[in-house]
């Protein structure tokens, strides 16, 4: 096995649940994080939503994911109501802002801001870097980076990251830029999967150089939202054991109802790293899959790009 496909050691664990390094940043995340766009669904009531998002927290994750966009700001209200009580000192709380200009970005910042019910979240990220300008939008003079380093001098956040899923060739871009402006990011997220391996992989082209770099490694789509598990190739634990075998700090994966919250929970618990042997057989049995992204819709179609759709939120 590659020593990049080395796991990150677990640095503690609470309630059984093992936690990662966040790359260098010097805090510690879940091994497990909770997607936000689930709980923002029509299909899962306001109440169930702050149930799975409290007893999550409860039960020892802390990292929380969100984004400004998801379910019209349904998701990130939501979350906003469950941190309260006590709750948001339990939480590493991230969001995303889709603006690629000094306005747009602002005003998301601070819109995610008052939904969610805090001054200051954990991490912002600048979401799907996706299209083959962003980077240079972001880094633009009167872009969003401008934006989002007043607010971290505002105290409004803490670090900066970025997402993408169409391209692995984007997120080499973002870093580039990133490079030539001086600037290093805190985090990045992306997907990791048992069918990305095969296919224009994330895990091949941009993960490794975000572990040499030290930037804290957010997976996600680990069951492809749900489609890889359309294929029957594998199962859902698997999923979530092959992309926790890598170097990410935290997998962010979607929980929409409790059942689907204790089985993260639980592959957390009994977490032990892919073999080499372990890992070759699973890449071998998925191999047959993942020609041509079939399962990966969202490298594939724009199923999942909602800046495509809603090009305005841009700015």
């Amino acid at each position: 096995m590659s020593p990049h496909f080395s796991p990150s050691p677990a640095a503690e664990t609470r309630n059984g649940i093992p936690y990662r390094p966040l790359g260098r940043t010097g805090e510690q995340v879940s091994l497990i994080g909770l997607g936000g766009f689930h709980l923002g669904m029509q299909a899962t009531t306001e109440e169930e939503s702050i149930r799975i998002i409290r007893q999550g927290l409860d039960a020892g994750l802390n990292f929380l994911d969100n984004a400004w966009d998801y379910n019209n700001g349904t998701s990130e209200l939501r979350m906003g109501k469950a941190l309260r009580d006590g709750y948001r000192a339990k939480a590493f709380l991230m969001t995303k802002i889709d603006g690629r200009t000094k306005a747009s970005a602002a005003a998301q910042i601070d819109e995610s801001l008052r939904r969610l019910q805090t001054d200051c979240v954990d991490l912002l990220q600048f979401h799907e870097v996706i299209h083959p300008d962003d980077p240079e939008r972001i880094f633009a003079p009167g872009g969003a980076l401008e934006a989002v380093m007043e607010a971290q001098q505002a105290g409004k956040l803490r670090f900066i990251g970025f997402t993408g899923h169409k391209s692995p060739e984007v997120l080499l871009q973002m870093l580039k830029v990133a490079a030539e402006n001086g600037f290093r990011f805190d985090a990045a997220q992306l997907p990791l999967n048992v069918m990305d391996a095969h296919f224009h992989s994330f895990e091949k082209l941009v993960l490794p150089e975000l572990v040499n770099d030290g930037v804290g490694v957010l997976g996600m789509k680990a069951m492809g939202d749900p489609f890889i598990l359309e294929s029957q190739a594998v199962t859902a634990p698997e999923c979530l054991r092959y992309t926790m075998s890598l170097p990410v700090s935290t997998l962010v994966t979607g929980c929409d109802k409790l059942p689907i919250l204790n089985q993260a929970l639980e592959a957390a618990r009994t977490f032990a790293p892919l073999s080499a042997g372990e890992r070759a057989a699973l890449l071998e049995r998925t191999r047959p899959y993942a020609g041509e992204g079939r399962f990966e819709l969202y490298k594939t179609t724009p199923h999942f790009d909602s800046t495509v759709a809603h090009p305005e939120w841009l700015g």
